[in-house]
């Protein structure tokens, strides 16, 4: 990076710089509004919230949630590491779509499942055996956030693993290693760089928990702090109190946000892997085989239940208005949201990658990103309520435009850390030769650096996507009858309990969100005649 002129490609840095500078601008309104709203409206004292309680629920559903997710992502990209068979690539896939996929669609197959007219009621009613509705609760969260979390951790894992140097795996299987000793020789190492860094994002998520706690929580009980949010704004209207615990959600965010920035980064999803297969004993073969197949069943069933459930009841939504509207809503704004959060983060990419490594722009270009990631959706969400009220603007009107902004800012860490390391990667290798031939900043991009991005940019794209569409957070504080999404008419219909339509919508959440993780890369990769 020290042959580049700090000279080249200003209008990159400029650029760069503006939409850095603009995003920090944002969340610094963002932030003030809540401090103005604190001393505008203090509380009413009709929200009586215990914070330190929450604070203990929070961590506690958190960490037993993180233990198990690591736990079981690892079974996972061990089992997938070492077995071969057909359909292999499939399914870590599927296990890529964990990180993206509506937390309502996974809260709509448990239901399924484990509710009280659930699958698994069905099979136990004749001998008397019903569990009731025992997916409520801490329990419930817990398995959710499993079922998400840790598919979203194997697939990590499995890039780690499949990173490992080809030399040591061909030397570890000359010496005889076993199984327990190859572990802990050479897997367990590559994975433990990894794992702090994927544990703190996944207690994150679940510390955040939004939609889970809001359907599962079965009461005060396991509430969240966003949780407590929500209802402090739309149960009671004591914005007060809601900026009391969105102050404290922000602080508690930062604290974890600030030490997990230095761990080590996941692995990349597009990275080579090595070919070498190491085949296992007979008896170990089984035993991967048994908790792959155990493993994957408690992803895939959950889904399997949900297209089940939800193919019976889709014609009654299909001649609904409202689904219509909601369905049209949900994807004009997930698609400008997604290409929003794509501009961005080519943006800002672009501009770091022209900086020394460890300079101060560089950090700068990049600190709107991960400060974001401390600002939780119904935060979010609650900042831009607040920042409409103080400016004299109606939420409705100003809904959809949140919306768009709120679920780019969302997405924006997952768009910018899949982008950004290809596009130094191209900065640092072409540089050199694009300057000798004079390219124009434009020409670099249609003859260089779109060719070679169209795999990153098209699954950046997805992931905004499906993040938008499945969000419930930032819609939370903004919904109506009349301004809907997906995901807001799907908890609405689960609280009129009308479970039917919840499963319908939540089929249909399902099959566009996979849909569209799978054809945008391809499509990219068709446009940019990219290639693997």
């Amino acid at each position: 990076m020290a042959g580049i002129p700090t000279t080249w490609r200003p209008g990159r840095r400029y650029v760069g710089a503006s939409v850095a500078a603009t995003v920090a601008v944002l969340i610094a309104a963002l932030l003030v509004s809540l401090w103005v709203a604190g001393q505008r409206f203090p509380t009413t004292g009709s929200s009586t919230t215990d914070i330190g309680y929450l604070l203990v629920t929070s961590a506690t559903q958190a960490a037993l949630s993180t233990v198990l997710s690591i736990l079981t992502g690892m079974a996972l990209a061990w089992t997938l590491d070492r077995l071969r068979f057909a359909g292999r690539g499939v399914v870590i896939g599927l296990l890529s779509t964990a990180l993206v996929m509506p937390s309502l669609v996974i809260v709509s197959g448990l239901l399924a499942i484990w509710g009280r007219n659930g699958w698994v009621n069905a099979l136990l009613a004749p001998f008397g055996l019903e569990t009731g509705s025992s997916i409520f609760g801490l329990g419930g969260i817990i398995a959710a956030h499993v079922v998400l979390n840790g598919a979203f951790s194997a697939r990590i894992f499995i890039d780690r693993l499949g990173a490992i140097p080809t030399e040591k795996l061909k030397l570890g299987r000359s010496l005889g290693l076993g199984p327990l000793r190859r572990f802990a020789i050479i897997d367990f190492p590559a994975l433990a760089a990894s794992i702090p860094g994927v544990a703190a994002t996944i207690f994150l998520l679940c510390f955040t928990s939004f939609p889970i706690v809001l359907t599962l929580g079965g009461g005060p009980a396991n509430q969240t702090l966003e949780v407590a949010i929500y209802q402090a704004v739309r149960l009671d209207f004591d914005l007060g109190a809601a900026v009391n615990l969105a102050i404290v959600q922000l602080v508690v965010c930062a604290a974890i946000i600030i030490p997990a920035s230095t761990l080590s980064p996941a692995a990349s999803l597009f990275g080579a892997p090595n070919r070498i297969h190491w085949p296992e004993r007979p008896w170990i073969t089984g035993v991967q085989r048994v908790v792959l197949t155990v493993l994957l069943a408690g992803f895939l069933a959950p889904l399997v239940a949900v297209l089940g459930e939800g193919s019976g009841a889709i014609s009654n939504v299909l001649t609904q208005s409202a689904f219509w509207r909601a369905t049209a809503t949900s994807l004009v704004i997930g698609t400008l949201s997604a290409l929003l959060a794509i501009a961005l983060g080519l943006a800002l990419g672009m501009a770091r990658a022209l900086q020394a490594k460890g300079s101060l722009w560089r950090a700068v270009l990049g600190l709107p990103v991960f400060a974001y990631l401390a600002v939780p959706a119904v935060v979010l969400s609650l900042g831009f309520f607040l920042l409409a009220r103080l400016m004299g603007l109606a939420p409705a009107l100003v809904a959809p435009i949140v919306l768009i902004l709120a679920n780019a800012l969302l997405a924006l860490p997952f768009v910018f850390a899949t982008l950004a390391p290809p596009l130094e990667a191209l900065t640092n290798r072409h540089h050199r030769v694009i300057r000798a031939l004079g390219m124009s900043s434009l020409s670099q991009w249609r003859r260089i650096e779109w060719p070679l991005l169209g795999q990153p940019i098209g699954y950046a794209l997805a992931v905004a996507f499906v993040f938008s569409l499945g969000d419930l957070g930032v819609i939370s504080l903004f919904g109506t009858s009349e301004f809907s999404t997906l995901p807001w008419l799907m908890y609405r219909a689960l609280g009129a309990y009308r479970t039917n339509d919840a499963e319908a919508i939540a089929a249909v959440l399902l099959i566009v969100s996979i849909s569209a993780f799978i054809l945008i890369p391809k499509l990219f990769e068709i446009l940019t005649h990219a290639r693997n």
